[in-house]
């Protein structure tokens, strides 16, 4: 239907099939009497739950004078049982096998879709089965489109370019419709179908339609997030769109990302919940990284998904600026080497899992909470304190390693492979093979890449495979037991399907955010309160001394009023507070002496006195910034 309130119907549809669904998968209520009979006594077999003598609204007739699809879309209502959502499926089939049609000759013919709709007929088609024509109304230049099986005419149309721009949308126009279509057919598929398995009906479906369903996504790559969730759910189908889904602006798929990751959550429209007691999470400071994992491991996993309270033990403090130092805190920690769960890479700056860390006896235990931890940063969009390796973020979005990965750990090495890769070594005499000896706990050992792989050698025809084996081994093989246990935590608050839309580089800024501070951002994106503006003379000299602050210092002063280290992908703008978004804010405060800047994390907020002098501001800031940049007490 073209009525403009399909959308309600749209959900209607869905609703009912959920509904549908639900019943189904209720299954009998007394099994081993041998009827399939429903739910709470119903006496209709559950086989029959799809299946009723009329067709009432389920599949609406097209209005001829709307749509001329009548071999298409009509049902014939011969039958005394019916099925009306096998007919559905039917008629969706039609539809989709009838787009592919109009597809293909856009594609044979070089012309767009809206030249073919429009075609006007030959004399050689005056007795050509009828045609499917599109017709939309509500502009003044009324299209009227319609075919005719006797004598030949020709479309009459008003406003010609108007009804070229309408009919090449046409696409658009069908696309949402029997996308919510879609949709329904796989929760139907699925309801009878083991968790975790995707139909293979379902499968069959896609593959046979795969163009026209890329064709929706590539005009509207929001249908995936809204009707096509089989997607996110069935990796067969998901590698399929991943080009398409993966040419989106990275903003957007941030946003589908968390739109997806936070649906069906309860309260979710809520600004602010009120936090039980029994859900605080209460650490020692001085045993951070041990108290932290005893109590996340205890935590419940949907309401840690739900919400974070954090409260350091003999502190008053919390709210969102202790979960933000909570965070940058234990991101620290879990590259701390008494705990050896991950290694410096070769320039110092990101970190690799440690293939030894097997000295420590919880090491397994400690990188699954290693992973809850990321993943709940994550999943609440906060920043984590450390940058690892390429071939680290690759495995936590399953993405295969290359030998290029292995410079991180060893750039040596690394040149070494790319020599082979780029030599002929037929006459070299390297004897190299299949195996390689490999350092484990001080001692040298004999690893083979393959089965019987000492007895293999490297030749130019299998010094690529040779290559990626030794590369596997070195970044994958020799850790695989803690990239699984890593994995585990994290899946439990992020899917991988969701964690699939991004890349190696994109990850890091998630995870991490940008490594350098923008003070011009900065200033760009900062509020003033409490009788400050932006041309006082206070606020000049407070400037003045950020431009002049190091590096460091301004990590620090961005820790001390947000509870952070670290900005987020997008800049300033896109900093969080207790609330949502929330701009840097400069508060003023009556100066007395000695008095030294605070602030209120939650907010963003930082309460600076009116400082006589640029001199004095920069001390008593300098101050707060290295005595109190931790810590915290009830404002």
């Amino acid at each position: 239907s073209l009525s403009s309130n399909y959308e309600a119907q749209m959900k209607s549809l869905l609703r009912i099939v959920r509904i549908f669904c639900h019943v189904f998968r209720i299954g009998p209520s007394s099994p081993s009497n041998g009827n399939d009979m429903g739910y709470n006594g119903n006496k209709t077999p559950r086989s029959q739950v799809f299946k009723v003598r009329k067709v009432y609204d389920v599949v609406r007739k097209i209005d001829v004078k709307e749509m001329n699809f009548t071999k298409h879309a009509f049902i014939n209502q011969t039958s005394h049982e019916q099925e009306p959502l096998e007919l559905l499926w039917h008629s969706l089939d039609e539809w989709l096998v009838l787009i592919a049609t109009e597809l293909m000759k856009n594609k044979r013919d070089s012309a767009n879709i809206t030249s073919i709709l429009l075609k006007q007929k030959g004399p050689d088609h005056q007795d050509a089965t009828p045609t499917p024509s599109f017709a939309t109304a509500g502009t003044e230049s009324t299209k009227e489109l319609s075919t005719d099986t006797g004598d030949s005419k020709t479309y009459e149309v008003a406003g010609k370019q108007e009804a070229c721009a309408d009919c090449q949308d046409v696409i658009s126009m069908t696309a949402n419709r029997l996308s919510a279509v879609i949709q329904a057919f796989y929760m139907c598929c699925s309801c009878q179908m083991p968790q975790g398995m995707t139909s293979p009906r379902f499968i069959e479906f896609v593959c046979k339609h795969d163009d026209v369903l890329k064709c929706f996504v590539n005009r509207n790559p929001k249908i995936i997030f809204d009707h096509f969730h089989f997607l996110l759910e069935c990796p067969e189908l998901m590698s399929r769109f991943m080009h398409i889904i993966k040419a989106q602006p990275f903003k957007d798929r941030c946003e589908w990302f968390y739109e997806h990751l936070h649906s069906g959550q309860p309260d979710s429209d809520m600004v602010h919940r009120p936090v039980n007691e029994n859900d605080i999470l209460l650490v020692h400071r001085d045993s951070i990284f041990r108290s932290s994992c005893e109590v996340v491991s205890k935590a419940n996993c949907a309401k840690l998904k739900q919400g974070i309270a954090v409260r350091f033990h003999g502190e008053e403090g919390m709210g969102q600026g202790v979960v933000r130092e909570w965070f940058d805190i234990l991101s620290s920690e879990i590259v701390n080497p008494d705990y050896a769960l991950f290694t410096q890479s070769a320039d110092g700056t990101t970190f690799q899992p440690n293939s030894n860390s097997s000295v420590n006896p919880d090491h397994l235990n400690y990188f699954r909470f290693a992973g809850q931890i990321l993943g709940l940063a994550l999943n609440h969009r906060q920043l984590v304190n450390i940058y690892f390796t390429r071939s680290f973020y690759k495995h936590i979005l399953g993405i295969p390693v290359n030998y290029q990965d292995v410079a991180s750990i060893d750039p040596e090495y690394a040149k070494n492979l790319q020599w082979i890769l780029d030599n002929d070594i037929s006459d070299l005499g390297l004897e190299l093979t299949f195996s390689v000896e490999t350092d484990v706990f001080g001692a040298m050992e004999e690893v083979p890449l393959k089965p019987g792989g000492a007895s293999i050698l490297v030749t130019q025809e299998n010094k690529a495979e040779y290559v990626q084996l030794v590369t596997e081994l070195r970044m994958t093989r020799a850790i695989q037991p803690q990239i699984n246990a890593f994995l585990q935590g994290f899946h439990m608050f992020i899917p991988p399907s969701l964690i699939q839309l991004f890349d190696e580089y994109e990850l890091e800024l998630l995870l991490s955010g940008m490594p350098e501070i923008d003070v011009n951002d900065w200033l760009k994106n900062t509020e003033y309160t409490s009788g400050y503006e932006r041309g006082d003379q206070v606020i000049q000299w407070f400037w003045d001394v950020v431009e002049e602050l190091t590096q460091e210092e301004r990590v620090l002063l961005l820790q001390f009023v947000t509870g952070s280290s670290r900005v987020p992908h997008g800049g300033f703008a896109h900093i969080m507070g207790g609330s949502g978004l929330q701009n840097f804010t400069i508060a003023a405060v009556p100066y007395t002496a000695n008095l030294l800047p605070t602030s209120s994390t939650c907010i963003n907020m930082l309460k600076l006195p009116e400082y006589p002098s640029k001199e004095i501001l920069k001390d008593r800031l300098l101050v707060a910034l290295h005595c109190g940049s931790y810590g915290y007490t009830m404002a």
